[in-house]
């Protein structure tokens, strides 16, 4: 899945062109090709488009990136406090379930190349961390940096625990293994089928000493607002999202779509791609987020809430809805009670 097109903050390529300059690399061999100004990137306001930072990148990992870890090392500058919002909505999350689907679903607001999601196999928690999509030259960089950032935020929010279960990674077992394990506390396993983090089942739902739902819920509110107006400046996802709104209880196939906005389903489909995203997982994220609308705020039965979604039986809407979350709607709805 190719990175997603949505603007984000100019403080990550800050933070990259930094640790560049301490190995010689000048601020303007970083921002080669980019399009950024020395001014711009001093401006902690200004905004820029993902393929921006990723030429930054190319430039860094084609001057220095024979340097052992270096996408460890650039992971490890990413703390909550330079996300904004969103990092204070994960630092204030009441259990790490909570944190991992707010993190997932507004990943758009991270810094993240990596294309994170939570899935749960068989009742056990796992973080699939895909690759696809990002260019070889910065792959390995990229999904060191964004697996170090995100075991960085894990440590922040708690302090002294072991949450892994097991890591694995797709690539060769790399010389500097030793610093993956003074990370995150185990030994991965690499030459595996993916990149995933296997987190223990009993510290899914574990109170987080940072935890207040009344903060976070309010952040995620933002989170939401802030997405939803960052979104809107981008394209074809936007255009498809706002007609799947148009009639959940009926969605368009991808087939019905693109005729109805005169191109073949193929076209949209490399389109959604060359955004970051895919038509079911649109339609996945447009039910995801009425489900728990009606959910947290609607006094509707299950099988009404799973009519007005276009499901034949609630049994269908329970099951993906625990695919998505972890949770039963009937979980979810009594932890959101107000």
């Amino acid at each position: 899945m190719s990175p997603s097109n949505v603007p984000r903050s100019i403080v990550s390529m800050q933070l990259l062109t930094r640790l560049a300059s301490e190995h010689g690399m000048s601020a303007s061999d970083c921002l080669w090709g980019t399009g950024v100004s020395p001014e711009a990137l001093a401006d902690a306001h200004t905004e820029v488009l993902p393929a921006q930072e990723l030429q930054l990148v190319r430039n860094i990992v084609a001057r220095i990136g024979y340097l052992p870890a270096l996408g460890l090392a650039a992971g490890a500058r990413y703390h909550l406090s330079v996300y904004g919002v969103w990092g204070f909505a994960l630092a204030t999350s009441p259990t790490p379930r909570a944190l991992a689907q707010v993190a997932t679903r507004y990943l758009d607001l991270s810094f993240a190349f990596i294309r994170f999601s939570l899935r749960f196999d068989d009742g056990a928690p796992c973080v699939l961390m895909d690759d696809t999509g990002i260019a070889d030259d910065v792959q390995q960089f990229l999904l060191e940096r964004d697996f170090a950032a995100m075991v960085n935020a894990m440590t922040e929010v708690m302090p002294g625990a072991s949450p892994f279960q097991s890591v694995h990674f797709r690539c060769a077992e790399p010389a500097y293994v030793t610093q993956f394990v003074e990370l995150c506390g185990l030994r991965p396993q690499f030459g595996m089928p993916d990149n995933a983090v296997f987190l223990k089942p009993e510290y899914l739902d574990t109170v987080l000493p940072q935890g207040n739902e009344l903060v976070s819920r309010a952040c995620e509110d933002y989170c939401r607002r802030l997405l939803a107006r960052k979104r809107k400046r981008v394209g074809m996802s936007a255009r498809v999202r706002d007609r799947l709104l148009q009639t959940p209880n009926n969605m368009p196939d991808i087939e019905a779509l693109a005729a109805e906005l005169h191109m073949a389903p193929r076209s949209l489909r490399r389109r959604l791609q060359e955004e970051g995203t895919s038509f079911r997982a649109l339609t996945e994220e447009v039910r995801q987020a009425l489900a728990e609308e009606m959910l947290k705020t609607a006094k509707l039965k299950l099988d009404e809430i799973a009519e007005r979604l276009g499901y034949a039986e609630s049994a269908s809407f329970i099951h993906a809805f625990k695919r998505w979350t972890g949770q039963s709607p009937t979980a979810f709805r009594r932890a959101h009670a107000r």
